[in-house]
Parts: C-alpha cells; sequence; structure tokens
C-alpha cells in the first residue's frame, strides 16, 4: 500500500515536472533551462500548493466570496511566481506571464494525469439497513 502510494506520488511529481519543461513552447515568457530544474520547481510548488496556499485561500477569503472565486487565479499567479524567483532556472517574466503559465501548467499537468491514470473512480458503499 505505502509502496503503491510513493510510486504515484513519484510519478505526480514527474508529471508536473514534464509539465514545466512543455510550458515554455506554450508561454514564451515562462523559462525552465533543465530538467533538473523542473523537477525542483514542481517539488516546490507542490509543497507550496500544499502548505502554504491552503492559509491564503482562507485568509483572503471575504476577497474571494467578492469576485465571485476568481482571486484564486491571482493567488495561484503569486505563489507561481514566488517559487519562480527562489528556484535558480526557472524565470517568469511578470505578474501576467505567472497569471497565465499557472493555468496552462495545471492544464497540461491535469491532462496528462488524465491519461497516465485514466478518469477517477469512484466507490459507492451500500448498505441496506
Amino acid at each position: 500500500m505505502l509502496a503503491a502510494m510513493l510510486r504515484t506520488a513519484l510519478l505526480v511529481w514527474l508529471i508536473n515536472a514534464l509539465a514545466l519543461l512543455a510550458l515554455p513552447y506554450v508561454l514564451p515568457s515562462v523559462q525552465v533551462d533543465s530538467f533538473v530544474t523542473a523537477l525542483v520547481a514542481a517539488l516546490l510548488l507542490g509543497l507550496v500548493n500544499t502548505l502554504i496556499r491552503p492559509l491564503l485561500v482562507l485568509l483572503t477569503l471575504p476577497v474571494t466570496i467578492l469576485t465571485l472565486g476568481l482571486f484564486v487565479f491571482v493567488i495561484n499567479a503569486l505563489l507561481f511566481w514566488c517559487v519562480a524567483s527562489f528556484v535558480k532556472g526557472f524565470v517568469v517574466g511578470g505578474f501576467w506571464s505567472a497569471f497565465f503559465g499557472a493555468i496552462v501548467y495545471a492544464l497540461i499537468s491535469w491532462a496528462v494525469s488524465h491519461l497516465v491514470f485514466g478518469p477517477p473512480r469512484v466507490v459507492v458503499v451500500r448498505r441496506d439497513l
């Protein structure tokens, strides 16, 4: 069980790194120098999205509600831009590059993950009382 979870996590990490490598072909204002840079950036993006993003979403909840959820795109862009500022070899041209880069990165990651893992499985447990 643990080995399967670890294999899945490593595969998702690899998919996200490949998505980062594909990003400059779609958005020239985002640059990734090497595969190692993409691996480091994908790892940091995963950690930031897991640890910091929920806190930011919670703290900006009034603005997010006021904008009908669109402010989450701004949070994603700022975090994407922030990670790019920490990783040498991962360059984002500015806020709008980060904004569209985060969207395209998420779409590429989702599409490749869907191809690799298939559609999500839903298990329904029925209990007859």
